[in-house]
């Protein structure tokens, strides 16, 4: 083997992983895992935790299942903890649980504004202002926070989601200001349309699937192991000198 193996491999590494019971999360815990990491999968899905747990160890990787719920100020917190208990530190933490409630600006709800705020936004926040300490300690880690094109550019219906993820590319950049120094590099990936069960919901129905297809120079939507890819290559010894950047996995649809 090459010394690429080494560069691009996690033996030894820790991960913590959220939304990780279902789509880019679970591929994100496979693919980490695959590369030689130890998970702590998140979510509130048990049975799908299930599943990552039991895809992970056939991986000859551990893992612990974390049920927490991430839209309420306790849940990030809780799941660093319960992280941290069992493997002692984190290595890798990435921020990926995320929803998406779409309207129209004059028809949005508070409710649904103030909840994907709590999830997309503040959960990063939390969790990482409970992890990084180790971090700090070690003088090494890395955080990946999963944003979307949607941080990047305007999209219809799509306020909240819009504004929570242009805010986490820039508390991204904030993090990177104030932890880089510490030798953690922070990073998003910032996906177009993801078939995941979610992507497939809102933008399965051709009427509408297809004219957001049409701005993609790729021509297709996106596959959960693309950004796993992306998250993997961010998590890596290979990415060390790349902080605070927003990385495109989005068949080219900003560039037009």
């Amino acid at each position: 083997m090459g010394d690429w193996t080494k560069r691009f491999g996690l033996k030894g590494k820790h991960a913590l992983v959220t939304g990780a019971s279902k789509g880019i999360g679970l591929e994100t815990c496979k693919v980490l895992a695959d590369a030689g990491a130890d998970i702590a999968a998140v979510g509130r899905d048990r049975e799908g935790l299930a599943e990552v747990k039991a895809a992970v160890e056939a991986l000859g990787r551990r893992c612990v299942a974390i049920s927490a719920d991430m839209a309420t100020a306790d849940g990030p917190v809780k799941a660093a903890h319960d992280a941290l208990a069992y493997f002692g530190h984190i290595d890798i933490l990435v921020n990926n649980a995320g929803i998406a409630l779409i309207d129209r600006l004059e028809d949005a709800k508070v409710a649904d504004w103030d909840a994907t705020m709590a999830v997309n936004l503040r959960a990063p926040f939390l969790l990482a202002r409970e992890i990084v300490p180790g971090m700090i300690e070690r003088k090494a880690g890395k955080i990946i926070n999963v944003s979307s094109q949607a941080g990047v550019v305007g999209l219809e219906g799509h306020a909240a989601y819009c504004a929570s993820k242009g805010g986490l590319n820039m508390l991204t950049k904030v993090m990177t200001v104030e932890w880089g120094k510490h030798n953690i590099q922070i990073n998003t990936v910032c996906p177009t349309v993801i078939l995941t069960p979610m992507g497939a919901q809102v933008w399965g129905q051709p009427e509408k699937g297809d004219p957001m297809k049409a701005k993609i120079p790729g021509g297709r939507f996106g596959m959960p192991m693309e950004v796993a890819d992306a998250v993997l290559f961010l998590a890596s010894s290979a990415s060390d000198m790349i902080c605070g950047h927003d990385l495109l996995v989005d068949g080219g649809y900003t560039a037009i």
